[in-house]
């Protein structure tokens, strides 16, 4: 159904996607997740070409849309967009909106419109709205109508660029029903979404954005529960994430102590958990540094909003190490004490190949 292939979209002061190769089959529900400013939205607007793409092609049913030669309205009439702003035409009626498209572009009669637009109401639930306004409308209804709007033109593929993002919470729900039982009619549709558990109910694929392109692309299934890769864990799982390098003996002690203190606050950290991660950073640091020949280590610590659990990760250079195993038994009795699991291993190949995992205790 939709082959793209290197697509790349270039603004002024950011390239949001960089290089984006994928198929997209008939019959695909695909939402699109991500972390703000990761292309989303672009990657939509640039399938329906409301946004040209600085490079790479993109097909269609076997037809290349990014030729110039070809006429794009008619390529467009099989793709519905739904955007986040209603975009209703607040001078025309209900059924009027809906009537407009299919009569101007699709050459259909009046009646014919009409008829089809109050079937396509009753679907979302609203034809008593019909002779209704969009002003006099809830945001939660004037998407519906938009929704049933972009039916009238029974388009193959279906864009929805974050649908509910702009309703009151109490909105959300009906929105995203209407869209569930669309998702059942075997339309290929692509939806970007914040609303997680929206995403996994109605998917049967999910591309998780980053880095300037489709950074993994799985089943809902592998997304939520087994992530392959990193960025997309941390998303899923809503990890705020700390780095910290060291390189020498003589590092910046307090001032990376002022950076986890800095990071705990920013991120909410209860006060005595901050503390724990604070000392957990310390004394495993207090421990490593005098063994270790050349001083290379990297400090990850990852906190879950969801869990409220923080984790440091060292991972160090040198020959194998297992600083649990070699370290002053008393001077770890503290480390064991605001710990629930230590864990060494070897990263065979990797630059830094010692690796170590300390779960700090929960408050």
């Amino acid at each position: 159904m939709i082959k793209i292939e290197h697509l790349r979209k270039e603004y002024p002061n950011v390239t949001p996607l960089k290089d984006v190769s994928v198929e997209i089959h008939d019959g695909d529900v695909i939402s699109v997740i991500g972390p703000s400013g990761t292309g989303k939205s672009t990657l939509l607007r640039c399938i329906n070409q409301m946004e040209k793409p600085t490079s790479g092609r993109v097909w269609v049913d076997g037809v290349e849309i990014t030729d110039k030669k070809n006429d794009i309205n008619k390529v467009r009439r099989k793709m519905g967009m739904v955007f986040q702003s209603f975009n209703l035409f607040g001078h025309l009626t209900v059924i009027e909106n809906i009537m407009l498209s299919p009569m101007d572009l699709l050459g259909k009669s009046k009646q014919e419109a009409y008829d089809e637009g109050m079937r396509l109401l009753r679907t979302v639930g609203l034809a008593e709205k019909a002779l209704n306004y969009p002003d006099e409308l809830s945001g939660g209804q004037k998407q519906r109508i938009a929704i049933a709007r972009t039916l009238a033109m029974d388009p193959d593929i279906i864009l929805l660029d974050e649908p509910t993002s702009a309703l009151d919470p109490t909105m959300v729900g009906e929105v995203q029903a209407v869209i569930r039982d669309l998702a059942k009619t075997g339309k290929t549709m692509m939806i970007v979404t914040h609303e997680m558990n929206f995403a996994r109910a109605i998917s049967n694929r999910v591309f998780y954005m980053d880095e300037g392109g489709i950074y993994e692309d799985g089943s809902p299934e592998q997304i939520f529960e087994h992530p392959q890769r990193e960025n997309t864990r941390r998303f899923i799982k809503k990890l705020k994430v700390l780095e910290l390098n060291i390189a020498s003996r003589d590092y910046d002690f307090l001032g990376m102590a002022g950076e986890i203190e800095t990071w705990c606050n920013k991120n909410q950290v209860a006060p005595k958990l901050k503390n724990r991660v604070q000392l957990v950073f310390e004394e495993t640091m207090e421990q490593l540094m005098p063994a270790l020949q050349s001083p290379c280590v990297q400090a990850v610590c990852e906190y879950s909003e969801q869990t409220e659990q923080a984790e440091w990760t060292l991972s160090y250079g040198g020959a194998r190490y297992d600083v649990t195993a070699s370290g002053d038994d008393l001077a770890f009795s503290v480390l064991r004490g605001v710990t629930d699991a230590m864990a060494y291993s070897w990263q065979e190949g990797d630059p830094l190949p010692n690796r170590l995992r300390l779960t700090v205790k929960r408050v």
